[in-house]
């Protein structure tokens, strides 16, 4: 694996699915990978999962680290090429990458979308941006569409639920069941394209997306995905619930009223086969899913931010090995 930005730069995803599980039951088994190596990671945006899971990967695998939030520990930098920098930013973002990049063996990037306008967030002008000036490896810490690290988290939650073995074919596919979510402000759509890209591929899930009118995400991610509206009849038989708000892709960062309530109860538990419930954190209690819910047993949601040590360790691994 030569860097990590989405889906599309895993090789065989059931190999490296194993890779995870095998550096779960054994964290500190491929210390030799890392030693004498050091991974940068930049975050534009706030994170807590993202930034501690990655921390605690790399350090399992023997492996220095250093850690920057642009703007806040560096000089103020500025993003636009051509600009005549006389006004607040000290340091271009062009010299700051090389720089950053020199100093490291793997680059994390997290940046965000703005969600003012969909042509430069979907062409992930601030990620490429970075990725092109990068000496480096990139790993996605989470861009402006996608969260590739959390899908795989994600993933490998769900197979260890099952006690997935790729050897042996499953009777039944799993039906996996992304649900939209009500939420007090727009939020991108980076979890839910990057579920839904991951979901399409795995060949062992029955993946249903369902929400409301005017929610759709953009086809690119979605294809293969059974398309739903109804979130009572979406949710019948389901294992997993994975809950998600994202704002209109159609009408861009757009908050589109709902009538009716889409927040996850235990009465829509209930309808599943006896389901369990997911989501990627930090969660809205009592607004995306009740109480009654996160705390009981059907929540799964402390596992899932767990495997995000995993999911990166296992990332991490896979591309260190792969360095002189």
């Amino acid at each position: 694996m030569k860097q990590f930005t989405s889906v599309n730069d895993v090789e065989n995803i059931d190999k490296l699915l194993q890779k995870a599980l095998e550096i779960k039951a054994n964290p500190f088994a491929q210390q030799e990978v890392g030693k004498n190596k050091t991974i940068g990671l930049i975050f534009f945006n706030p994170s807590l999962r993202t930034r501690l899971s990655s921390l605690k990967a790399a350090y399992n695998l023997g492996a220095n680290v250093w850690v920057l939030n642009a703007g806040a520990d560096s000089w103020t930098l500025e993003m636009q090429d051509g600009t005549v920098m006389n006004g607040d930013s000290q340091e271009h973002i062009t010299e700051a990458i090389q720089v950053m990049s020199a100093y490291c063996d793997v680059l994390g990037v997290r940046t965000f979308p703005k969600l003012q306008n969909r042509d430069e967030d979907y062409q992930e002008v601030m990620f490429n941006k970075v990725k092109n000036l990068s000496s480096v490896p990139v790993v996605s810490l989470e861009s402006a569409t996608l969260h590739p690290l959390q899908s795989f988290a994600d993933l490998i939650t769900i197979a260890e639920k099952i006690n997935y073995n790729p050897t042996e074919k499953l009777t039944k596919k799993v039906k996996v069941v992304m649900t939209w979510a009500p939420h007090p402000r727009r939020l991108p759509q980076a979890v839910p394209n990057s579920f839904a890209q991951w979901f399409t591929k795995v060949d062992w899930v029955d993946f249903t997306i369902v929400q409301p009118k005017g929610y759709e995400l953009d086809e690119q991610f979605t294809q293969g995905a059974t398309i739903a509206y109804n979130q009572e009849e979406a949710l019948k038989d389901a294992d997993f619930v994975y809950a998600k708000n994202w704002s209109s892709y159609e009408q861009y960062g757009e908050i589109i009223p709902q009538e009716k309530d889409w927040q996850i109860t235990m009465e829509k538990m209930k309808l599943t086969n006896n389901g369990k419930f997911m989501h990627c954190l930090p969660v809205r209690r009592n607004v995306v899913v009740a109480d009654e819910v996160l705390d009981s047993d059907v929540s799964i949601v402390i596992d899932e931010a767990t495997n995000r040590i995993f999911s990166a360790q296992a990332v991490f691994h896979e591309i260190l090995k792969g360095l002189k």
